[in-house]
């Protein structure tokens, strides 16, 4: 849970300080310095430090909460792992081999007939070849 945490923490960082073009609504937004962004911070979390201390029972719920959360993650992250494993496997017994790297649309040198991986020429029929070109008509 604190991994999550830090990473929405450092990720709302990094994009609160890409810089932004400029735009007529920008101008109008207040101009807050480092200073003081960083003085409000401090003092935020100088408060939630506090906050267990005046809810010890939010708190509690709070962190049971969290631990539950965090044990759903784990399981749904552990599912997740035993299809991919599964699909894996079942692959391998179908196949008699190991389940191939690539998806097959797109042939892989040394693979299969060399007739099949060339595009087939002249397939024109003959009544296609009897037609007359008729190009665009230019204006003169």
């Amino acid at each position: 849970m604190r991994f999550l945490l830090r990473i929405t923490f450092w990720l709302g960082l990094v994009l609160v300080l890409l810089p932004r073009d400029k735009t007529p609504e920008s101008d109008k937004l207040p101009n807050i310095g480092a200073a003081d962004a960083v003085q409000a911070a401090t003092a935020a979390v100088s408060d939630m430090s506090q906050f267990c201390k005046r809810q010890p029972a939010a708190c509690e719920v709070g962190g049971q909460a969290a631990t539950i959360i965090g044990q759903r993650a784990q399981d749904g992250a552990r599912k997740i792992y035993q299809i991919i494993n599964d699909k894996k496997e079942q692959l391998e017994k179908n196949d008699g081999k190991k389940a191939p790297d690539h998806t097959g649309s797109i042939a892989v040198a040394g693979e299969g007939d060399a007739a099949a991986t060339e595009a087939p020429r002249d397939t024109l029929t003959q009544d296609d070849l009897a037609l007359e070109w008729h190009g665009p008509e230019t204006a003169n």
